[in-house]
């Protein structure tokens, strides 16, 4: 592993800088270098990947909208109304509690530590249906874990050079992948097949990729400072936007697929019309800092974002010209491209549920922040290099990370904390596959 390829000044947005000016192409940073025609040595460090009262309220406004209560029926039987009159029987009905009170930190403990990949994992996602854990490495693989047990199910070989990305369908029974190669691939996750035709089409590096809900587009985002659409069937490009002037770092569609965002070093965040290929908003801080991660939050109203200034923020994208609502701090990004998730947390159905964002850290943490307050609800250690992928269980109380130290992690959210110091050091230690690269196995025919 190398260090990130330093990137030229940047230089400052005079007040008078239109960015929301879509329609005319962003004014050029950097220069891309093209790579030689070799296979190009993987730089997880240099590369931009995807690698993204009032608390209440707020918090259920970034997560998910807050359904109405059941109407309850008033219509009572005759002899419901005769045994009003009873002493054994209320005479209304009993009142519910005021509720769990919202939590103030979080308890997630290591399960599993899943070994098996040579070179530091880049990528971590779980399987829209919860089954399965995708992770993609610089060693050119991407190996398919059983999200229970931990079991290696696949390992998908095809690529020839270090995998930044993944991306799975809406019905867990594809998973896409990018590549530095500059392909893009479909892999059959029952039979651990890879698809015929590769996705060809971009002159440089693959960073980031998406699927649609409906599984028939993918967009794609590459250090040739452009977002491809893909129809999938198909495997050609149905659109390719100018989008940017430095790598494109990240993409994502929204919740139901009428809309894209991209970001980039050069430091913007575009929101896109994907019928037409219309940039809709532009965002961009005053700190200019390059964006290397960008995901839509659940409800599809908000923009988060990893900047390279050891800052996650939430952009409202709807309103005005674009609003960065949120700044989240206490983790360290200034050299890797990190990425994380939304979850939720709280003791009950909602509106008892609360958000927090989840991110790694270059410091090979796990930081766990509530949407609303912005206060640190848990920081988890174990890791002993970058942590660059985080992702959510789409159902249960789990979490998936991955990083530079070639393993992935499974964490659970556990009741409550250990009572003691002696009893946290009494605890189960996770469990392991067994497996290491670097380890040879014993050889059976030594003398003893």
């Amino acid at each position: 592993m190398v260090d990130r390829r330093n990137s030229p000044p940047k230089r400052r947005r005079d007040d008078h800088d239109n960015h929301d000016d879509c329609d005319s192409p962003p004014p050029k940073r950097s220069a891309s270098r093209t790579p030689p025609n070799a296979s190009p040595q993987y730089r997880l460090a240099a590369r931009p990947r995807r690698y993204s009262g009032q608390d209440g309220e707020d918090s259920r406004r970034y997560y998910r909208e807050e359904p109405s209560p059941r109407s309850r029926s008033q219509s009572r039987t005759r002899s419901e109304s005769r045994s009003r009159s009873t002493p054994d029987r209320p005479s209304t009905p009993p009142q519910r509690g005021p509720g769990p009170a919202k939590p103030t930190e979080l308890h997630y403990t290591p399960t599993f530590i899943l070994r098996g990949h040579k070179k530091g994992v880049s990528a971590v996602k779980f399987s829209p249906d919860g089954r399965w854990i995708a992770s993609c490495s610089a060693d050119c693989t991407i190996k398919i874990w059983d999200a229970r047990t931990g079991k290696l199910e696949h390992t998908l070989e095809g690529h020839l050079a270090g995998i930044s990305t993944i991306a799975w369908s809406h019905d867990s029974k594809i998973l896409a992948s990018g590549s530095d190669d500059k392909s893009i691939r479909l892999w059959d996750v029952s039979t651990g097949m890879a698809h015929p035709t590769p996705f060809i089409g971009h002159h440089n590096y693959v960073y980031s990729i998406a699927f649609s809900p409906k599984g028939n587009m993918l967009v794609s985002g590459s250090y040739d400072e452009a977002v491809f659409l893909w129809d999938v069937r198909a495997a050609r490009v149905m659109r390719s936007l100018p989008a940017h002037s430095d790598p494109v770092s990240g993409v994502d569609f929204v919740r139901d697929g009428t809309l894209i965002v991209s970001c980039s070093h050069d430091g913007l965040i575009r929101v896109w019309d994907t019928a037409t290929g219309q940039c809709l908003r532009t965002l961009v801080h005053e700190d200019n800092a390059p964006v290397t991660s960008v995901i839509f939050s659940p409800n599809g109203k908000y923009v988060l974002a990893w900047t390279l200034d050891s800052c996650v923020r939430l952009w409202n994208y709807i309103e005005g010209k674009g609003k960065c609502v949120k700044t989240y701090q206490g983790h360290k990004n200034t050299n890797h491209s990190l990425a994380g998730a939304f979850g939720t947390y709280g003791g009950g159905p909602p509106p008892h549920q609360w958000a927090f964002v989840a991110s790694g850290s270059e410091s090979g943490d796990i930081v766990l922040w509530d949407v609303s307050s912005k206060n640190v609800l848990q920081r988890l250690s174990g890791h002993t290099d970058a942590v660059l992928s985080v992702d959510m269980h789409p159902t249960e109380k789990l979490m998936v990370s991955g990083g530079l130290d070639r393993t992935v992690r499974i964490w659970k959210e556990s009741i409550s904390p250990p009572q003691s110091a002696l009893e946290a050091a009494a605890a189960e230690p996770p469990r392991t596959n067994g497996f290491d690269p670097e380890i040879l196995p014993p050889n059976p025919f030594a003398a003893a």
